[in-house]
């Protein structure tokens, strides 16, 4: 037992060194460090739906201001790349560390995430869907590399992803599916393809619901696209047969700018926010165009390594019948 939590320890580690080089070099990043925690009132944390609660606490030497731990680095990237002096098709990409202590507790949700956290500057001209798709297939270029090394390295770890992602938007994807849920939508197009893209989330659709929720000041999910959609973001989601379910892999996409934040925070009944210090700076034009995105690295390992629950690639905190009934099913957690 012990020997093969070591084999799989040295798998993950094999795993995650190689996709992580293939994503630095196809989208030209430069690993940086990052923040376990950031200052609450600032907007730099990631408000997720807007309801997830931060863990946070008061900092003894700032005479008591408080420190919130980030649930992601979607705003903190856009600040960093103006501070590195980033030129457009530059990027930075990072580890990253975060806690959600709301996320429900499923084979593919833990409270403890990590990332790979990636932000690129782009030419104002480059917010578009054309440049969306190719930014997204050169990501999943680097998971098919990936997977293909894998199987190279254990054999009976098999590859399945098909070479090509296909890419459909939120609203044709409720148009194929009108009596569906969003996510019975996802898993009959992921099944059917193996691999596509959903962009296009966090807009109402025409049945009067958002295909998923997103915070309004990161993403662009409002500015009509080349097709005639609205949305510049998405989803990059594969089939996974062990789990039988559509495996979601990466959330990314063409940050607001200006007009977008205005438009996203009127949406949301949020304006109070545009006071904020992020938001200050994006709506005085002191914050680079960028695209970015957080990619699973449990989720990823999870997936090349064909296995069937994210405690088995990280280690985190489960309830000890949950860990009994599990191992009784040969699935043990780190």
């Amino acid at each position: 037992m012990v020997r093969n939590l070591l084999k799989r320890e040295q798998a993950i580690t094999f795993v995650k060194e190689t996709f992580s080089t293939h994503l630095r070099q196809a989208l030209n990043l430069i690993p940086i460090s990052s923040p376990l925690i950031v200052l609450d009132g600032t907007g730099i944390n990631d408000d997720l739906n807007g309801i997830e609660r931060p863990v946070s606490f008061p900092i003894k030497s700032l005479n008591e201001e408080r420190a919130v731990v980030v649930h992601s680095l979607a705003k903190w990237k856009r600040v960093r790349l103006k501070e590195l002096e980033l030129e457009p098709e530059e990027g930075i990409i990072t580890d990253m560390r975060a806690l959600r202590p709301d996320e429900d507790y499923s084979p593919i949700h833990s409270i403890y995430v990590d990332q790979w956290d990636w932000e690129k500057t782009i030419q104002s001209e480059n917010r578009n869907l054309n440049y969306l798709k190719e930014t997204v297939n050169k990501i999943y270029a680097a998971l098919v590399e990936t997977e293909k090394a894998v199987e190279h390295q254990y054999p009976e770890r098999k590859a399945i992803l098909p070479e090509q992602i296909f890419f459909i938007s939120s609203e044709e994807l409720l148009n194929r599916y009108p009596t569906y849920t969003p996510k019975e939508r996802e898993n009959a197009i992921a099944k059917e393809y193996g691999a596509v893209f959903i962009y296009g989330i966090g807009g109402e659709l025409s049945n009067g619901f958002a295909h998923d929720g997103r915070a309004a000041d990161y993403d662009d999910w409002s500015t009509e696209n080349d097709a005639g959609y609205k949305g510049l973001n998405g989803d990059i989601l594969v089939w996974n047969p062990l789990l039988n379910s559509a495996f979601e892999l990466s959330s990314m996409g063409i940050r607001v700018n200006k007009e977008a934040l205005i438009k996203q925070l009127a949406i949301r009944h949020c304006t109070e926010r545009s006071e904020l210090s992020f938001h200050q700076m994006l709506l005085n034009d002191l914050l680079p165009e960028s695209i970015g995105g957080g990619i699973g690295q449990s989720r990823v390992c999870m997936f090349m390594l064909k296995l069937a629950h994210i405690g088995e690639v990280q280690v985190s905190i489960w309830d000890p019948e949950r860990k009994e009934k599990l191992a009784s099913e040969n699935i043990f957690l780190l």
